[in-house]
């Protein structure tokens, strides 16, 4: 008959292994909406530093901007998935140069922006105009400066990359 207690041992390291990685990785911080959080990724610091001197840092978090708020499941749903998207990219340093938002993101900002501004808005959404553009494509400078987050020179996102 075998001994149990290797398995023990085994889970017990586990355990303890597992707890010394969320002590020293904060892991509970990324659950909450805290901008510094996002900017615990150094590739994070360009964004992070525009926003903190642009006119949002008063009045929103990161969080509020980039993560759908129709429901918490959507919120947390999201939240995880992009979390561990950016792990892989952070500790396999296969991230660009330049950080761009995906289609889904690009939704999520816009319905933000939406949500956030509505009395403003609501004579642009219902207006006569078309409806067809990023309220960045003209207020680009509002929450990440003059240039986005990109400390690379200008140059133009193409759909899709």
């Amino acid at each position: 008959m075998l001994s149990k207690w290797p398995l023990i041992v085994g889970i017990a390291a586990l355990l303890l292994a597992l707890g010394v990685f969320i002590w020293a990785a904060d892991a509970p911080a990324y659950l909450g909406h805290e901008s510094a959080t996002c900017n615990n990724c150094h590739v994070m610091d360009a964004a992070y530093e525009n926003w903190y001197h642009g006119a949002h840092g008063r009045f929103a978090e990161c969080t509020d901007c980039h993560l759908p708020h129709q429901n918490l499941i959507a919120y947390y749903y999201f939240k995880g998935k992009s979390g561990l998207h950016d792990v892989l990219w952070f500790v396999t340093a296969s991230y660009p140069d330049a950080i761009r938002t995906t289609a889904e993101t690009r939704n999520i900002v816009q319905a933000n922006c939406i949500r956030c501004h509505a009395s403003t808005v609501d004579s642009i959404v219902a207006g006569a105009q078309p409806f067809d553009r990023y309220c960045w494509d003209c207020h680009r400078i509002v929450t990440h400066g003059e240039r986005g987050i990109s400390l690379l020179p200008y140059h133009h996102q193409e759909e899709g990359k």
